[in-house]
């Protein structure tokens, strides 16, 4: 195992690797509870007409098994200490954007999750990504980042009860003095406390502080005994399968933009996390990843598995930079990580200890990490600035990622042409820019 490898040429040993691995699961493994959460709109009571709540034990089950695999093959397959797991962001465009929003069943959802990663594969073999991703200018990948931060930060507010609606403005303060609320908002007290401290895994600690603070005010039903934490793993059978026998749903001009945002964000959510861990570790070589299309292949072909079984699109954690900061320089780090989400399978009756106010600051704490992409925008070029405002503005304000995609890839050759920079467009954004067009007469 050691040779194979390569420990030594690293530096590096299998108790290094091991707490390495745990140390990425560790930060990562929010993703276990927040998941399920997401897909199935909690919070959320009045669904579209037509749509049903998705199983949320299928969806923790999926998750886990979406991440094992995936980060299994990042680690035999591309030698990397880079987890896998459904990505923030693209769990929320599913839920909030498709489901809530478009009134897609997530059957439907989930074959589009199926079909971008098989599309994902053809991409990576072929060489056609990286054409893509140059294709697509840094300021608008660098937009869309910071506006799902800011959606996902404002699903967390929402859900945690400190903002809600208002009929004279739309949005309003929330009943600071609800107990679910004061709960979310201790939540993000700690969670924002252990992050500053730098503690590796804060976001995770955090849900279980806060979820044992509402086991101990009584706001949320503690577990009988060890047998309601511990036991087999929920069937996926509610949601394995549902994205083949409804694949036939997705040829609409609707489901063809869904598509199209599921690979764009996947596209550059793995390309910025590869980069970024490879760069910490030491991997980048003549600022190129050796090995890069066997890290892109397991990023798809877990998509295709996570949908397969039930979740949304699975992609690269950032959270995986934990834990190279702990050692990690192999694959067996991700064999570690992928390990303990197995394991992770038989704790699934905690998914009724951690609630959508528990769940909340995770997702606002997610949101001002995504937020930060703001800084390095060139919002001192009126014409950069405009697509890229409106690509961040709409998201949140009409509850769309699609949307603000769509508003910032329209804005962007209008904005270039006028100012005579039109040569610097590639032909791809004009295509984007006739699709986005089309989607809005399809809308109206």
């Amino acid at each position: 195992m050691s040779k194979f490898f390569k420990f030594e040429k690293f530096g590096t040993t299998y108790r290094r690797e091991f707490m390495a691995g745990l140390t990425t699961f560790l930060a990562m493994a929010y993703i276990l509870f927040v998941n399920p959460s997401t897909l199935a709109l909690d919070g959320i009571e009045q669904l579209p007409e037509g749509v049903t709540r998705i199983d949320k034990g299928a969806v923790f089950t999926a998750t886990a098994i979406a991440a094992a695999v995936g980060t299994l093959i990042m680690g035999l397959f591309a030698k990397y200490p880079i987890a896998l797991a459904p990505g923030m962001g693209l769990n929320a465009f599913f839920a909030y954007t498709v489901v809530l929003g478009f009134g897609i069943p997530w059957e439907t959802a989930l074959a589009g999750v199926l079909a971008s990663g098989l599309i994902f594969i053809v991409l990576t073999v072929t060489g056609l990504r990286t054409m893509i991703i140059d294709a697509i200018p840094a300021n608008l990948k660098l937009a869309v980042g910071a506006g799902i931060g800011l959606f996902i930060a404002f699903i967390g507010f929402q859900n945690s009860g400190i903002v809600q609606n208002s009929d004279a403005t739309l949005v309003q303060l929330g009943d600071l003095t609800a107990g679910p609320t004061l709960l979310s908002i201790f939540g993000i007290i700690v969670s924002v406390m252990l992050m500053a401290m730098g503690l590796k895994g804060g976001i995770f600690y955090g849900m279980v502080l806060t979820s044992i603070a509402g086991m101990v005010t009584g706001l949320i039903a503690p577990p009988a005994g060890f047998g309601e934490i511990v036991s087999t793993a929920p069937s996926v059978a509610p949601t394995f399968g549902a994205a083949f026998t409804h694949f036939g749903e997705i040829f609409t001009i609707e489901m063809l933009v869904v598509i199209l945002t599921f690979l764009f964000v996947d596209f550059f959510d793995t390309a910025g996390t590869l980069v970024a861990v490879a760069t910490q570790a030491g991997f980048m070589k003549d600022n190129k990843l050796p090995r890069a299309n066997r890290a892109l292949f397991a990023d798809s072909a877990a998509t295709v598995v996570g949908a397969a079984v039930g979740t949304s699109t699975t992609t690269s954690y950032i959270e995986s930079t934990a834990g190279v900061g702990a050692g990690g320089r192999t694959g067996f780090t991700s064999v570690v990580t992928a390990g303990f989400f197995i394991l992770a399978l038989f704790f699934s009756p905690l998914l009724s200890v951690v609630t959508a106010e528990v769940t909340a600051p995770a997702l606002i704490i997610v949101g001002v990490l995504m937020a930060s992409a703001l800084k390095n925008i060139d919002w001192d070029q009126f014409e950069i600035a405009v697509p890229a405002f409106f690509t961040i503005a709409a998201m949140p304000m009409t509850y769309s990622i699609a949307t603000g995609i769509a508003i910032g890839f329209i804005f962007y050759p209008i904005t270039m042409v006028l100012k005579g920079r039109g040569k610097e467009i590639h032909p791809i954004m004009y295509f984007l820019f006739v699709i986005f067009v089309l989607y809005f007469i399809f809308l109206a």
